[in-house]
């Protein structure tokens, strides 16, 4: 039986979830500068031990980012704000209000505030609950207030929203930078002051939002925390790393061992073997086709389903995006790649951990390559790189490879102390 067939909540995508009717204690409603529409509840419990009972989490958008038997803290009692901002996209229909309606955030104080604040993305195409368990619990229990946003669009059409190529993306970046701007002036509402210190903090597409922020908005954060990173660059990035495998993984299967070669060439690592059949069923062909279609939608032709044909094996030639090659594109489509590249320079410090069996984003297409890139932007010294041994791309995917895999939530919550002590040493972390 081939590994790829075990049952694992898939990564990218939460389907819908008919939540039981809950029982909600309302508080005075607090305001969200530039919100359209909020709702505010105090809660005995924050964390998801709390919010998964009384229908303020969705356990389907955190479902397979944690390694199985994953405990998280619990008991931070506090107010939760959920809400959205103007948008003209309706991608995200909220399991727990039903609005069908895209920018939605939600904000969390807890009684016991530590004067910081916590800022997320989610990753993949999931919505603003996704790092509920990884990242809003760990914060949470050290006393942080918390506020992730769902990016403004989410599932596998992003490449609808928006003009241009690249337009969705972008929108990324003004939502995270619009929730942070809107939670630090909440917290000032509601604890009588700002943060005396703020963190961006994402995994995966949450990831590259923190590099973004630190290098576009600094003067909001105090510093960022990101985790297996996606970074688009003008070599490509996924549209790059992604082809190959979709051409060579079959191959391997078949038990072609010139195939492996062809793999570890494209830069996967050596001893992410096992993973391999998980991500070309799951992750590779579709991220491939939606971020390939959000940034040059002309590949595959005038009347061409959308995004591509799921799937096509290599040779099959234009539109089929198992052959699609980057660098031979027009240029109008690495500007519009240009648009939402990374530069490598951060000017607040980063700490970036990286998986070293990371199938997804692999260290040496991505982590490493933000790192170079940052020490040729002259920034070395705000950058931590760690690379976590047998890491892959999400914890979720551990029991692929018992043997060699480990999660790597315990190096984020370490990696997260780590920066409390770099950017505020006088304080206790």
């Amino acid at each position: 039986m081939h590994l790829r067939s075990l049952a694992i909540a898939p990564l990218l995508l939460a389907t819908v979830l008919t939540a039981p009717a809950a029982a909600r204690t309302h508080t005075a409603d607090i305001k969200v500068p530039g919100a359209e529409h909020t709702v505010s509840a105090r809660l005995t419990d924050l964390t998801t031990t709390g919010t998964k009972l009384t229908g303020h989490t969705d356990p389907l958008d955190w479902a397979g980012l944690e390694a199985p038997g994953t405990t998280t803290p619990s008991g931070v009692p506090g107010i939760q704000v959920d809400g959205y901002f103007p948008d003209t996209s309706t991608t995200n229909t909220n399991v727990n209000y039903g609005w069908k309606h895209d920018s939605q955030f939600v904000i969390r104080l807890p009684d016991h505030w530590n004067g910081g604040l916590v800022v997320a993305g989610p990753p993949g195409l999931r919505k603003q609950y996704a790092n509920d368990r990884i990242i809003s619990d760990q914060v949470l229990a050290k006393g942080y207030a918390y506020a992730a946003t769902d990016k403004g669009n989410t599932g596998p059409e992003i490449y609808k929203d928006g003009d241009r190529p690249g337009d969705a993306i972008l929108e990324w970046h003004r939502r995270v930078t619009e929730l942070t701007v809107a939670a630090k002036q909440v917290t000032d509402q509601h604890y009588g002051r700002s943060p005396r210190f703020t963190y961006a903090a994402g995994l995966s597409a949450g990831g590259y939002l923190v590099r973004w922020q630190l290098e576009h908005r600094p003067d909001l954060y105090t510093g960022g925390l990101d985790w297996n990173a996606l970074t688009f660059t003008p070599d490509g990035g996924l549209l790059a790393t992604l082809p190959p495998a979709l051409r060579a993984y079959p191959r391997y299967d078949e038990g072609d061992r010139t195939a492996q070669a062809a793999m570890l060439a494209a830069g996967y690592p050596k001893g992410s073997e096992p993973q391999w059949g998980w991500h070309y069923d799951k992750q590779w062909n579709l991220l491939q086709r939606v971020i390939r279609e959000e940034l040059d939608p002309d590949y595959d032709g005038p009347g061409a389903p959308q995004p591509g044909t799921p799937p096509c094996p290599a040779g099959t030639g234009a539109g089929c995006d198992t052959d699609y090659d980057f660098a031979s594109r027009p240029r109008a489509v690495h500007e519009a790649v240009e648009r939402i590249s990374l530069t490598g320079n951060i000017r607040r410090p980063l700490i970036s951990i990286q998986g070293s069996l990371d199938a997804l984003t692999p260290p040496a297409a991505f982590g490493d390559a933000y790192h170079r890139m940052v020490t040729t932007a002259g920034r070395a010294g705000l950058h931590r790189y760690v690379t976590v041994p047998g890491g892959a791309h999400t914890d979720g995917l551990v029991p692929l490879d018992p043997d060699h895999l480990r999660p790597m939530l315990g190096s984020f919550t370490k990696a997260l102390s780590d920066l409390e002590c770099w950017t505020r040493p006088t304080s206790a972390s």
